[in-house]
């Protein structure tokens, strides 16, 4: 009796104790804020859990989305068995004995059992491999929860056999609300634009939010218990931003394609975004290389040599110097015309060399300057431009036909009419 009454003792007082994002989680749907993509009425997934009917499935987002909460609201309403287990600390024998319980009981009472993974990116291939048949039979149901891509950190039979989720940031509404719920739980009170600002700066993340909230409240013992914008600033430091491999693709993306689309604010915007996050300048200068000769080409074909520059510079500057390198080659990129003939025209060529149009090279081309070379009549009938008052001549340069195919008619490059490339165009005309 001692010992039952001393361990609920120690586990209230643990309670009372934990951090407010883990006092305040939510033990219903209709506790939980955001999400309602999934979590509205009658949608598919709050249909599942309310009938207890959830399948294996993979909770994906960023952190602080309610990935988590999610599970443990399944805990709280399920019928089941709930085994939790941490890719972080399980290993293949955690997930075995968990496996072999649960055949146990669906072969004793007849009661199914769901396994809650989080972080189950973490998992080897092994481990998620130990996992596909038990799922495949229904053995267990899978609730796995990452913060990763799960098209490229989960194997794709396992991901075959699990409806994805995905989980967004939060908005600032939203975690408003969490912050009035912790306010009222930490029993102080908030000046409106701390709260709004911190809503805004969390970046999605009620976790953080929480977290920062928790941290603010108690400065504000120095000043009655109120919380004001300077404890918010205190809390938050240098918020660090939420950055995982998926977010970098995305950023990347974001990034080339408003250069692309003549946007240097928002190119200014990303590349900050990526410079804060701590991503790879050398690789931002190689995005810009590339960028230069593929989305600019020829319209002005100063963009690679100012693109090439940049780079060079950061090699020779480092960072934080360099980040004016990088920006100036942002603005003049974006701001510089457009034009993909010159990637067309590359990916054009080598399309026909795949699909096998001749690259014999013709007779008249052909290396003529060793001894006996003429006598296989190579360099024979070339007609050397200079010669020429013009300073080009016709002739054809491009292989022969094969099978039909015109390849010495083929037009892989055709100039666009921006920026320099127009007087390329009616240079050819000419």
């Amino acid at each position: 009796m001692k010992d039952d009454l001393f361990t609920a003792a120690a586990a209230e007082r643990l309670k009372s104790q934990a951090p407010l994002a883990a006092r305040l989680r939510p033990r219903s749907l209709d506790e939980i804020v955001g999400q309602q993509h999934l979590l509205a009425e009658h949608s598919p997934l709050r249909v599942l859990i309310e009938s207890d009917r959830i399948s294996s499935v993979i909770f994906w987002g960023p952190p602080g989305t309610g990935k988590t909460t999610l599970a443990e609201v399944v805990a709280l309403t399920t019928n089941r068995f709930f085994e939790r287990l941490s890719a972080v600390s399980a290993g293949v024998k955690d997930v075995r004995e968990a496996i072999d319980l649960a055949a146990e009981r669906l072969g004793q009472l007849g009661k199914g059992t769901i396994v809650f993974i989080d972080e189950i990116h973490r998992f080897s291939t092994s481990q998620q491999d130990a996992l596909l048949t038990s799922v495949e039979a229904g053995v267990i149901t899978l609730i796995g929860a990452t913060t990763e891509n799960p098209y490229f950190e989960l194997n794709a039979p396992l991901r075959s056999r699990s409806t994805l989720f995905r989980l967004e940031p939060l908005q600032p509404g939203d975690v408003l609300e969490l912050l009035r719920r912790g306010v009222e739980a930490e029993s102080v009170k908030a000046d409106a634009d701390a709260l709004d600002a911190l809503a805004q700066r969390c970046a999605g993340d009620a976790r953080q939010a929480l977290t920062a909230l928790e941290v603010a409240c108690a400065l504000s013992h120095e000043n009655d218990r109120r919380l004001t914008m300077g404890h918010v600033d205190a809390a938050l430091g240098v918020s660090a931003l939420r950055y995982g491999r998926d977010d970098h693709y995305d950023v990347v993306s974001a990034f080339i394609k408003s250069i692309r689309g003549s946007d240097p604010q928002a190119g200014l915007f990303w590349l900050a975004r990526m410079l804060e996050s701590g991503d790879d300048a050398r690789f931002i200068a190689r995005r810009l290389v590339i960028l230069a000769s593929e989305d600019i080409g020829m319209a002005d074909s100063n963009a690679l040599v100012v693109a090439v520059a940049a780079a060079t510079a950061l090699e020779h500057v480092g960072l934080p110097e360099a980040q004016l390198n990088l920006a100036q080659a942002v603005v003049y990129l974006a701001n510089a015309p457009k034009s993909n003939r010159v990637a067309l025209g590359i990916w054009s060529a080598r399309e026909d060399i795949r699909r096998g149009v001749s690259a014999e090279v013709p007779a008249h081309l052909r290396d003529a300057h060793y001894q006996g070379a003429k006598d296989f009549g190579h360099g024979v009938g070339y007609s050397y431009p200079h010669d020429d008052p013009r300073g080009w001549v016709e002739q054809q340069y491009l292989p022969d036909e094969v099978d039909g195919s015109p390849a010495r008619k083929a037009v892989y490059y055709e100039p666009s009419t921006h920026g320099q490339e127009s007087e390329i165009a009616k240079r050819t005309r000419e």
